[in-house]
């Protein structure tokens, strides 16, 4: 490196055949005046192709270098590229994400500017086929998001996570990097811990990124079972209290569950309770077919009405697998933090897909 703000891209990845190379583009195509850039690639051990691209970009590019990750998880992965950075700002960016030209630029700017702690943009989602798009429309729904700032595209200010996020290189010391018994969720844990000791974590429209989404139904319940699931790690660990948005999908499934497990039960046996139950769990059942269909609507008037029932589909597939994913976490860490004389995180090659 030389001369400028030495900055230093750190970015987690496995089997990304498919992406890797318009990614790699991407970072190329970054605006660098007044920054010295690398661009550390922590590959997972990859192997469907992979890894031969990431070496032929090496190859002809000097400041992209690959750094391995055994452990195949994102967190190890982050730590593996910050322990080989060198630069005084360290920023992260994903595979799956399309960057502004003046994404790096922002970020140090933006970092400079507020004194935060950690400096990020809004999660936008976008994407090309029929069910990306669909998925990329519910997501930047309130009644699914919870209102959560990171969806709200022109929010500025304090915030508690930001995508996908640039600190400076003391600040990531001091905490230890990330959490690495987290497969999930490091960037909202470490997110709290910053937030906890006193600093700041800021969010900026001038910072653009575009997530790409899950393109079937299956990937994303997956995928948010996995959020769901993690959340309870971080709970956990920190002894604290989770937000409203983070416990109402599990609190939905349970009643869902329970009133349906009611009615069967005395349906069976021929209690009267059966028609109460019944009645309950219709009024529940029902009023979030509605609210479901209303921001359906309101999305796909956005978003194009060609994505409606599409969007419709995608809705339970966000609450349902958090809800899920929270209650299996609840269980599975329910005897005590990982690490510990109980139980551990399951394996990574379970829950990183």
């Amino acid at each position: 490196m030389s001369g400028g703000v030495r900055v230093s891209v750190v970015v987690p990845c496995r089997n990304e055949r498919g992406h890797i190379a318009a990614f790699l583009e991407d970072l190329l195509r970054q605006e660098r005046d007044g920054l010295d850039c690398e661009f550390l690639i922590a590959d997972g051990m990859s192997d469907d192709g992979t890894r031969e691209i990431l070496a032929e970009y090496a190859a002809q590019y000097p400041e992209i270098r690959v750094v391995d990750n055994p452990r195949r998880i994102v967190s190890t992965g982050l730590n593996a590229a910050l322990q080989a950075a060198r630069g005084d700002v360290i920023v992260r960016m994903d595979v799956h994400a399309r960057y502004a030209p003046d994404f790096l630029r922002r970020c140090v700017e933006v970092l400079e500017e507020t004194g935060a702690a950690n400096v990020g943009g809004a999660i936008r989602a976008e994407a090309k086929d029929y069910w990306g798009r669909a998925i990329a429309a519910a997501f930047h729904a309130p009644y699914v998001c919870g209102g959560a700032a990171t969806r709200k595209v022109d929010f500025e200010g304090p915030t508690d996570t930001v995508f996908p996020g640039c600190w400076r290189r003391e600040t990531l010391e001091r905490l230890e990097g990330f959490d690495e018994l987290l497969v999930r969720n490091q960037d909202d844990e470490l997110n709290y811990r910053i937030t906890k000791g006193g600093g700041v974590v800021w969010q900026s429209p001038k910072i653009r990124c575009w997530y790409r989404p899950r393109s079937s139904l299956k990937q994303l319940f997956w995928q948010y079972f996995q959020y769901g699931f993690w959340k309870v790690a971080v709970i956990r660990k920190h002894r604290l209290p989770a937000k409203l948005r983070h416990v109402v999908p599990g609190l939905f499934v349970l009643a869902l569950a329970a009133l349906g497990v009611g009615w069967g039960v005395s349906w069976r046996e021929g209690w009267a309770a059966a028609r109460w139950f019944g009645i309950l769990l219709g009024l529940q059942a029902g009023a979030y077919v509605f609210a479901s269909l209303v921001s359906a609507v309101l999305a796909a008037r956005k978003a194009g009405w060609e994505l409606l029932p599409g969007i419709l589909a995608a809705i339970p597939c966000f609450h349902f697998g958090y809800g899920l994913g929270f209650w299996s976490g609840l269980w599975h860490f329910g005897r005590g933090w990982p690490g510990g004389s109980a139980r551990v995180p399951l394996p990574a090659s379970r829950l990183t897909r």
